[in-house]
């Protein structure tokens, strides 16, 4: 498993911009599926988006597409999650999570197949 470190969260205004950004440690990102997901209080937690670790492909939930884009820079150990025109209904605590992977796809809807997660960083979208 990944140690899986988020930060970046913070309260914003509708419209506004973050960047989420997750440091991994100690294995190579290269062989592994990367997500972003957040639990809103009283929800169930959801996928966001995932990024593969054979072709870089990427899959995003349908409320942020064109929203938000995921990246990594494997060289730095970094994953990173860049929020655009944030909206109320985007306020959660977001987690970063990963699993081992040579896969050309990522999996975003089995969330069980995620087993190195992130303690959570919080963003508010508010007025």
């Amino acid at each position: 498993q990944l140690q899986l470190v988020e930060s970046g969260g913070g309260l914003v205004q509708p419209g506004g911009s973050l960047t989420l950004s997750c440091a991994a440690s100690p294995y190579d990102l290269n062989y592994y599926a990367l997500g972003w997901f957040r639990q809103a209080p009283g929800k169930e937690r959801e996928g966001v988006s995932c990024i593969s670790a054979a072709s870089g492909n990427t899959i995003y939930t349908d409320s942020v597409k064109g929203r938000f884009t995921i990246s990594k820079d494997t060289a730095k150990n970094m994953v990173y999650l860049q929020m655009n025109d944030l909206k109320p209904e985007d306020t959660a605590d977001y987690y970063c999570a990963a699993y081992w992977s040579i896969k050309s796809v990522c999996l975003l809807s089995k969330i069980n197949e995620y087993d190195s997660w992130g303690q959570g960083t919080q963003v508010t979208v508010s007025s």
